[in-house]
């Protein structure tokens, strides 16, 4: 009897094992597939947030200088002022999102680029009210709207190589990011 009630004891202790092992086996892997998605949600994030960063930063470069052209060329009318404030506005709207999303060393680039967007904003608009500080003029507006490409450059090359799709080379802009962000009469 002993015999028997140990045998049955094994055989249901077995199944009780089997079976908890198998629960434990199927929520890690469930666990796994939870992990696989939510880094797979966040790339995609990131990814959306990247795309609208590196599109509103490059749209707000093309307003100013559209908008310093048209300082140049004619009187500025208010549906001008609305295209540089809306690129603005856009630009501001996702840098904010970025701010919340973007890995430590990514937001330093973007943040470059908010920074010299802004100045350039504030110099063009002091020139439109014909209230420069020392130095402003429409030919200094004019060479520091084209040095932000090269700052978009390097975010650009910052944002790929974040999500995987750059290579790592020594000769990339990027490479020479503190440099650059350090001085920025080396990037001319």
């Amino acid at each position: 009897m002993i015999i028997a009630v140990a045998g049955v004891a094994g055989t249901l202790g077995g199944s009780l094992l089997t079976q908890r092992a198998s629960e434990r086996a199927k929520r890690r892997e469930i666990g796994l597939v939870r992990d696989h998605e939510e880094v797979r949600e966040n790339l995609l994030l990131r990814r959306t947030c990247y795309v609208e960063l590196n599109r509103d930063a490059r749209q707000f470069t093309t307003a100013l200088n559209r908008f310093l052209h048209v300082m140049q060329e004619r009187r500025v009318e208010e549906t001008d002022r609305a295209e540089l404030d809306e690129a603005k506005r856009a630009h501001r709207d996702t840098y904010s999102q970025a701010q919340m999303i973007v890995p430590d060393h990514v937001l330093a680039s973007a943040s470059e680029v908010n920074k010299a967007l802004s100045r350039i904003y504030g110099q063009v608009k002091r020139l439109e009210r014909e209230e420069p500080e020392p130095g402003e003029t429409m030919a200094a507006a004019f060479r520091a709207q084209a040095e932000v490409w090269d700052v978009l450059r390097v975010l650009r090359t910052v944002l790929r190589r974040d999500l995987g799709v750059a290579s790592v080379s020594g000769d990339d802009a990027s490479a020479h990011l503190p440099a650059q962000l350090a001085d920025p009469r080396r990037r001319r």
